[in-house]
């Protein structure tokens, strides 16, 4: 059995191949059932976001394996020929198929590193996987443990405490002027999505009063709806800044709408409580030297992306950091899944045992027909015990050397030796594994 990944993401495909291939939730599941329909193919999961489309799955055979999955994709979207998606997808089995998986649960390969989405969006699709039965032994185990493993990224470094967009980097430099948000009031000049999406993330982390001008008056009422705020008259503006702690600009002017004097002004009047301005206008719209006017902070467009450009190296850092804890979390699996290759020989070797033993324990009590039942128990103990202890060493071996670079010869060598041709599956083995190496001897073990 092999684990494979197959896929593509913003880093692979343009937006308009990603959004032909997306499954809409709708479809996931009966997309899921036709996936684990084709030949060879024991379990799948499929994660279907804006910026990936990924097929996970356990096949029996790589080359096939790929062949059916690739298959699959472009069967998606009848429009999407297989010569124009194979460019576009990315291939990986075994420990890279797990590797790639644990980096993207831990938004190591998203757009943004550091974003908290893409668990969500993992968990969903295991839980959409689990519902329609698609996950089995092998895919339910690596997901958990991609699931532990961005936890664990999560609590362990600083991947996602630092802003890296625009909007939120005005919050996390206004966090620093105002340790308390709450009691804390914007206002919002203009209606750039840039500005519009600052003044959500305030409201996410606080802010419960909002103010709105926009030129245009039933523009303000609107915005201001959306923000359950207070519309202001565009001519008024200048006068409310005394009002707001925090003033956030974004119009399309191209000359400055606030001034030092009115600054100045305002923070005369609000006893010199600081004021946190931040212009994210182009051209710009408050006078820069509004940075001269005590008590007042200014940030533009240019400071803001330089706090982004920071962070973003310190998301990087971060990130080595949780790319070492991945790939230790993948050795983890690896030797739980390599137990598992050894798990049905060592099954198949006590039950090839046991048969021997059985058969030949009955051929000699058909002839001593008159042993008493504590001999008859005597005979059945000591079989049971040279059985154990001819086979001890064997399987012992197996256990150890299977997480070795010869792992794979040593169970292929004892099927051969014992001439196990039908070992018991992986699923129906698997508490082999927790098992104690020692010998099993009889109840009646001769002492």
């Amino acid at each position: 059995m092999h684990i494979v990944v197959v896929g593509l993401s913003h880093k692979t495909a343009p937006v308009e191949i990603r959004e032909k291939l997306a499954i809409p939730e709708s479809r996931l599941g009966e997309a899921l059932t036709r996936l684990c329909a084709y030949p060879g193919v024991k379990e799948g999961l499929l994660l279907s976001t804006c910026n990936r489309v990924e097929v996970y799955a356990v096949v029996e055979d790589l080359e096939s394996g790929y062949g059916r999955i690739q298959e699959f994709l472009a069967d998606a979207h009848m429009s999407l020929s297989s010569e124009q998606l194979t460019p576009h997808l990315y291939w990986q089995t075994g420990d890279r198929a797990i590797a790639h998986l644990f980096r993207v649960a831990s938004s190591l390969d998203s757009m943004i590193i550091g974003e908290s989405q893409i668990l969500g969006q993992l968990k969903d699709a295991f839980d959409m996987a689990l519902t329609h039965k698609t996950t089995g032994l092998i895919l339910n185990k690596v997901v958990k443990k991609a699931i532990s493993v961005a936890k664990r990224v999560r609590t362990d470094t600083r991947i996602a405490e630092t802003a890296v967009s625009v909007s939120y980097a005005a919050v996390e430099l206004a966090k620093k002027i105002f340790s308390d948000l709450s009691d804390k009031t914007v206002l919002l000049v203009g209606a750039g999505e840039m500005a519009k999406l600052a003044a959500r993330h305030f409201i996410a982390n606080g802010v419960r009063h909002v103010r709105v001008t926009t030129r245009t008056p039933q523009h303000a009422v609107e915005l201001a709806g959306r923000f359950n705020g207070t519309p202001v008259a565009f001519e008024q503006f200048r006068e409310d800044m005394a009002s707001a702690d925090i003033v956030l600009v974004s119009t399309g002017a191209a000359h400055y709408l606030v001034s030092s004097d009115d600054v100045q002004r305002a923070v005369k009047q609000r006893m010199n409580r600081p004021m946190f301005l931040i212009d994210i206008s182009v051209p710009r719209n408050i006078d820069p030297a509004v940075r001269h006017v005590d008590d007042a902070f200014l940030f533009d467009i240019d400071d803001l992306k330089f706090r982004v450009e920071q962070n973003r190296g310190e998301r990087l850092q971060e990130a080595e950091k949780a790319e070492h804890m991945v790939v230790d979390e993948v050795a983890v699996v690896r030797q739980w899944l390599q137990s598992l290759e050894v798990t049905p020989t060592i099954v198949a070797l006590r039950n090839r045992a046991e048969d021997i033993k059985r058969a030949e324990v009955d051929k000699a009590l058909g002839r001593l027909a008159n042993l008493s039942p504590q001999e008859r128990a005597l005979v059945e103990g000591m079989a049971s015990s040279i059985v154990n202890k001819l086979i001890h060493n064997t399987m012992v071996t197996l256990k150890t050397e299977v997480t070795s670079a010869d792992g794979a010869a040593f169970v292929e060598a004892a099927r051969r030796f014992f001439n196990l041709t039908d070992a018991p599956p992986a699923t129906q083995a698997e508490d082999v594994e927790a098992e104690s190496a020692s010998p099993r001897t009889g109840v009646n073990k001769p002492g």
